[in-house]
């Protein structure tokens, strides 16, 4: 629930009961302004997300229309070996490293090679795409990061993720999914204890209340459709969180202490001094980072002989003496992420680490990484994120709505009344403080805009103690 999911007037209904200062409901007010402002103020930053983020959900089917011609071939029984189209690869960029090549996820589909060639930025590397089937190549295309996005996915990646803005940019991202938990806890608390008919009370906490017209009206849109939509906006606030700048880095160091961390295998090891057993082919080709002979395929086979199965990366060594890593990298449910390190000089693995392994803290990472980029359940996650995406849009939209409706004659409508933390009894008032500090220190942007919040509101009172002192000490 984003935006302004405000719960009615300013002052309570006729008639209610005035919650007492010892009772949870004392801070009702308290957390109505807070929604109030953090709906105003931040909602523009959770528009952008939400845009941003159903333009990346839907970038997947995207990419493979205008790529088709490098991702698809015609299928054909036959496949020539994976040494022969590594070989073809490099042919057409002889300035450039193979670091790692990613076998076909289904028939149809061409083998990704990587490489390193001088130019590119950071995290990206070149992807040249093979025929399985004849080893011709049918293209060549830059492929940013772990889920290897082609140019149009990578573009609208970083425009989610920071507006082209660089590191300055990533400040509106990490800001959005700061304040999105609060905002939709915060708005499912008000929603939920707005007082309602009994025999109706369910059926208007899930629905919108038919028959009401002008505000009332699109604050049963927006709370029922945000009630709905709030643990999804949970979860995305959550793993949003995790690529973010600074919060991302405390989540970082907490993942390492609790020794949640997702663990994986290293290329730069395990494989041995197998120089000698390559002989002068390997010296002159290992420059160019391509093995020789059929490494490659022998690498392959002794994955395949562990268990592994289609979609794989094979990683090239960091440096002599290094295995070959092989990944499994099925990320759509059940999910398929063995890996193996092969030593090339006698394709024996020499380490394997299986995902059934895995500590559950990391495979709840893991699912909820790719959860949130719309990969573990393939185009039905990614018409889920969509759907929430839409949401949040709606949310934001009729909570401006409410916003502008509540208005005056003149102007815009004012903020909910303040004092409530001083009618709060501190049995209430002091774990709500306590939790405040902690999200504001463990979220720093959260904690920063919370305390420019404050601060504003906090001058505002000032200023009409000042003028309402001011108006009753003037003459008649």
């Amino acid at each position: 629930m984003s935006s302004t999911l405000e719960t009615g007037p300013t002052t309570e209904p006729e008639g209610s009961p005035t919650p007492r200062g010892g009772s949870p409901a004392a801070l009702r007010p308290l957390v109505l302004r807070l929604h109030f402002y953090a709906g105003v103020l931040v909602g523009p930053f959770l528009l952008v997300a939400a845009v941003t983020g159903l333009l990346y959900a839907v970038s997947w089917q995207v990419e493979k229309i205008v790529y088709s011609h490098e991702l698809y071939v015609p299928a054909k029984p036959a496949t020539v070996p994976l040494s022969q189209q590594v070989a073809a690869a490099r042919a057409t960029q002889p300035g450039g490293t193979v670091t790692s090549v990613k076998t076909p996820a289904e028939p149809g589909r061409t083998t990704a090679v990587l490489m390193e060639v001088p130019g590119l930025a950071p995290s990206t590397k070149l992807a040249v795409f093979v025929d399985p089937h004849t080893a011709e190549v049918r293209g060549t295309l830059e492929s940013y990061g772990g889920s290897g996005a082609l140019p149009v996915r990578a573009w609208i990646s970083h425009l989610h993720r920071d507006l082209h803005l660089g590191e300055a940019g990533r400040i509106y991202s990490e800001l959005a999914a700061s304040w999105l938990w609060v905002v939709a806890l915060g708005g499912v608390l008000l929603w939920l204890s707005r007082r309602r008919r009994p025999g109706r009370r369910l059926r208007r906490l899930l629905a919108p209340e038919p028959g009401t017209t002008g505000r009332r009206r699109s604050l049963s849109w927006h709370g029922a459709v945000g009630l709905w939509a709030v643990a999804g906006l949970l979860f995305l606030s959550a793993t949003g969180l995790t690529w973010s700048a600074y919060a991302g880095e405390n989540v970082s160091d907490l993942r390492a202490a609790l020794d949640w961390s997702t663990p994986s295998l290293s290329s730069a090891s395990g494989g041995g001094d197998h120089s000698a057993h390559l002989g002068t082919d390997h010296a002159a080709h290992s420059a160019h980072g391509t093995p020789p002979g059929a490494v490659v395929d022998r690498v392959a086979g002794a994955a395949a002989g562990a268990g592994l199965s289609g979609p794989l990366e094979i990683v090239w060594p960091d440096g002599p003496g290094g295995a070959y890593v092989v990944k499994e990298i099925d990320n759509v449910w059940p999910q398929r992420l063995d890996q193996v390190a092969v030593d090339p000089a006698t394709a024996r693995v020499t380490e394997e680490l299986r995902f059934a392994d895995h500590p559950p803290a990391a495979k709840l990472a893991r699912w909820g990484i790719d959860g949130h980029m719309g990969v573990l359940f393939g185009p039905a996650n990614q018409l889920l994120l969509v759907v929430l995406a839409a949401g949040l849009v709606f949310l934001v939209g009729y909570g401006y709505r409410m916003w502008w409706q509540r208005r005056p004659t003149r102007g815009f409508g004012p903020p909910y009344r303040r004092g409530a933390w001083r009618r709060a009894r501190w049995a209430v008032l002091a774990p709500s403080v306590v939790l405040a500090v902690a999200a504001g220190w463990f979220m720093p942007l959260l904690g920063v805009s919370l305390a420019a919040f404050l601060l504003v509101d906090v001058l505002l009172g000032l200023r009409a103690r000042a003028a309402s002192k001011r108006a009753t000490s003037s003459p008649a």
